[in-house]
């Protein structure tokens, strides 16, 4: 059984302990995390290297940043997409020529804004660089912070904004999921209201007031045999804003 896990832990020097403890709990094979808001120089690869993992990361500081830990040796690491300077993005190569592409997408702001259409822009590069990943990989796995909700079953029942939920937005991911991939969380049955970001602000997480945000994409060449959140690290002191998803999978022989 493979496990690969996704989490935007929002600053990895913060929570750091708790990466490492989830870890050894629950010992995935690959971890995608996003905004780490850490530079390269300053990435705590000996105490990941202590615990048992492998690292590929890309970061800057105070903003962005994305890495992928892993029980598995990496190659074929790419840390960007193309003209595309913001930390967002990291792809490598793992046993049985599977391909993690680790992505934080950004978040836009508002509709119709500036960002929104940089948003709009940067998925429509991440679907032209995953159809032609699945040329050469036909296991290939797309993850992360995808900032949209791709149903309204995805968002608590008082969302009130049109930003994750706008049909552009949701109509690009529609687009990269229809290369060839599957919503491994919604392959199995699910709680009603299950979400994966909850804000800081107004007790959202204790209202349950979130959104599904995290996703694991899996080619139909992947055999999902399961897919969770895990929100018990939300409720840890000094949380990150989002809760880590998990899928496993059947290994081939």
């Amino acid at each position: 059984m493979l496990k690969i896990a996704t989490w935007n832990v929002n600053s990895l020097r913060i929570r750091l302990p708790q990466v490492l403890d989830w870890a050894k709990k629950f010992k995935p094979d690959i971890l995608a995390l996003q905004e780490t808001k850490v530079t390269d120089d300053k990435f705590p690869l000996e105490a990941i290297q202590a615990a048992g993992y492998h690292a590929a990361f890309s970061g800057e500081k105070a903003y962005n940043g994305v890495a992928l830990l892993s029980r598995l040796q990496a190659s074929d690491i790419i840390t960007d997409l193309p003209e595309e300077p913001q930390r967002r993005f990291l792809g490598a190569t793992y046993a049985n020529n599977l391909r993690v592409l680790n992505v934080y997408v950004p978040n836009g702001t508002a509709a119709d804004s500036e960002k929104y259409h940089f948003k709009l822009n940067w998925l429509k590069k991440l679907q032209d660089y995953a159809r032609d990943s699945l040329k050469d990989y036909p296991r290939l796995i797309v993850l992360g912070d995808f900032n949209i909700a791709s149903e309204d079953r995805d968002v608590h029942d008082a969302w009130d904004s049109d930003l994750l939920v706008s049909p552009p937005e949701r109509a690009a991911l529609e687009d990269l999921v229809n290369l060839g991939l599957r919503d491994t969380f919604r392959l199995f049955k699910q709680a009603p209201k299950s979400f994966s970001w909850w804000d800081h602000r107004g007790g959202a997480f204790w209202r349950n007031r979130g959104a599904r945000i995290d996703l694991i994409l899996a080619s139909t060449a992947l055999n999902c045999t399961a897919c969770v959140i895990d929100k018990a690290p939300r409720r840890l002191k000094r949380p990150s804003d989002h809760a880590p998803v998990m899928a496993s999978f059947k290994t081939t022989r």
